[in-house]
């Protein structure tokens, strides 16, 4: 992830001296926000850091617009998110980090206990990937980065009811097939 920021700065750089601090700092700021958001879509390291890279050309290709957007956080956001979910089609399942899982269990587990959660996590991704593509995206986003009702409304393109609609209706349908009733 550093070496994503490394190239994005030293490209932002280049810019004058007021867009390089404008730049810059949307770089530290969201890079690693937008990060795991392509990184939860994508589970694929390589991809998640293309979309990243992808999110900061656009901004530099709408900087004289940067002004007008009134939520930075969410406009990015959207942004990876459409990458990503575009990507996506382009990815097979195989293609997936094997190790995505692994990196989601904290660093101070045992082995053992860290073996077990990963195998835990494993299954509740693969039980997520069987869930309705709406309800899926809208348990993504809020998993991710917590975002509020409001943001994910946003970034889904729906009014804020749907969306606390399908989290209810992902947290069920992933908790009935996770507690074994695979419906």
């Amino acid at each position: 992830m550093a070496s994503i920021e490394g190239s994005l700065l030293a490209f932002a750089r280049i810019e004058t001296a007021r867009e390089e601090v404008d730049l810059a700092a949307l770089v530290e700021t969201y890079a690693g926000l937008l990060f795991r958001v392509a990184h939860s879509v994508l589970r694929n390291r390589a991809e998640a850091e293309d979309v990243v890279q992808d999110v900061f050309v656009r901004v530099m290709e709408r900087r004289h617009k940067l002004i007008e957007i009134r939520e930075m956080r969410v406009w990015l956001v959207r942004i990876a998110w459409n990458l990503a979910l575009d990507r996506r089609r382009r990815i097979r399942p195989e293609q997936f980090d094997l190790g995505f899982a692994e990196s989601l269990v904290g660093a101070e587990v045992s082995a053992d206990k860290a073996m077990d959660e990963a195998q835990r996590i494993s299954t509740v991704l693969r039980e997520l990937e069987r869930l309705p593509k709406a309800e899926k995206h809208a348990l993504l986003l809020a998993a991710v980065e917590e975002l509020g009702t409001a943001e994910m409304a946003e970034v889904l393109g729906r009014s804020e009811s749907a969306v606390r609609a399908l989290l209810f209706r992902a947290r069920t349908r992933l908790r009935e097939r996770l507690e074994g009733g695979h419906r």
